[in-house]
């Protein structure tokens, strides 16, 4: 993707406060539901329908997001019915309470299919320790052993500790299906990597983007692996995302995103998303001129040190990146004596 002229500018200044709204288009309201975790914050927009509304992703599950949430329907909703939620993807901080408005609100829930069927599997596999699958995959990656001995030995986050029950049933959205919500249609677009068949909207007027997290404008969205496919290539889905979405991007868009502020730019936003990967694997290239484990690159992906709280997130994305260049024929992988993951940098092509 060539380098795009323009810039990114924030509309508004503050987001909204818990239990208020603000009005980003006609009929669109843009709310923001708290985080326990480092982005402490999840965006989500409701869609005036006139009898009732279209809600744009959820958050957690938790007793302080739906007190929130009852503010907000008493308030600035004004008491009128939710119909339908439609979720971007599977994310638990996205999906967390779709099940609660389908169950208590009687909401029809709207999404893509793998969002969907990951987001149900995961919601009913709870473990109260790391599966043998995991733990191998760690030990692939070559975490750290003190961090590894933690882990082994405590209950792993489950979906099923922030994301509502979910009954059967739901309405899929696939890639150039319509959607009416708001007074307005959209056009649904996917994208991939950050997670799978994300849905991104864009409004028919070509005002308006829902960007979920494939569109996000001051950060970059995690590209991880996970034992759920080991070898899995989502940095590879990113960029064909990336190059392929940004034919639709214009700079006159608002975009609202999952996390930080509305913005417009986004033909240099898009830019940008692609060529930070691009960048990382970059000097990644360099830095396996010696073997290394995932858990080795942390420094030259994200130049920066990374703490306990980011590790995890940390690590599956390094294995992304690693597992990029193999899938590329630019890196071979050996296992060393601990069972882990060895990545250097090939010195002749790949033959077949």
């Amino acid at each position: 993707m060539d380098a795009s002229p323009g810039r990114i500018d924030y509309p508004f200044d503050t987001p909204p406060a818990p239990g208020a709204a603000i009005e980003v288009a006609d009929g669109i309201l843009w709310m923001r539901l708290p985080l326990p975790m480092a982005l402490d914050h999840v965006n989500v927009y409701a869609l005036d329908d006139g009898a009732g509304w279209t809600l744009v992703d959820t958050g957690f599950a938790s007793r302080k997001t739906r007190g929130i949430w009852q503010s907000l329907l008493d308030g600035p909703l004004g008491g009128r019915p939710v119909s339908r939620v439609l979720v971007t993807h599977h994310h638990p901080d996205h999906i967390g309470l779709a099940g609660w408005f389908q169950s208590e609100h009687r909401a029809e829930l709207v999404t893509t299919r793998t969002a969907w069927l990951f987001a149900r599997m995961l919601q009913l596999d709870e473990q109260d320790r790391p599966t043998p699958e995991t733990v191998a995959f760690w030990r692939r990656a070559g975490m750290a052993p003190d961090i590894l001995a933690k882990r082994l030995d405590e209950r792993p986050f489950n979906f099923a500790d922030m994301v509502a029950p979910m009954p059967l049933g739901f309405t899929r959205i696939r890639e150039g299906d319509t959607v009416t919500a708001g007074g307005r249609h959209w056009t649904v677009r996917i994208g991939h990597g950050h997670a799978p068949e994300h849905a991104t909207l864009w409004s028919a007027d070509g005002d308006l983007v829902i960007g979920g997290d494939q569109l996000l404008p001051s950060i970059s969205p995690n590209l991880g692996v996970y034992a759920t496919e080991p070898e899995a290539d989502p940095v590879a889905d990113w960029i064909e995302s990336c190059t392929r979405l940004s034919a639709f991007a214009s700079d006159g868009q608002l975009v609202l995103p999952g996390h930080k502020m509305p913005f417009t730019g986004l033909p240099h936003r898009m830019w940008q998303l692609e060529e930070n990967h691009h960048g990382a694997l970059s000097r990644l290239r360099g830095f396996l001129d010696t073997p290394r484990t995932a858990a080795e690159c942390f420094q030259p992906l994200f130049l920066r040190r990374i703490g306990v709280a980011e590790y995890g997130l940390a690590l599956v994305e390094a294995m992304a990146h690693c597992l990029h260049l193999w899938h590329q024929g630019e890196v071979d992988r050996t296992e060393s004596e601990e069972g882990a993951w060895l990545w250097q940098r090939r010195t002749s092509p790949k033959t077949t």
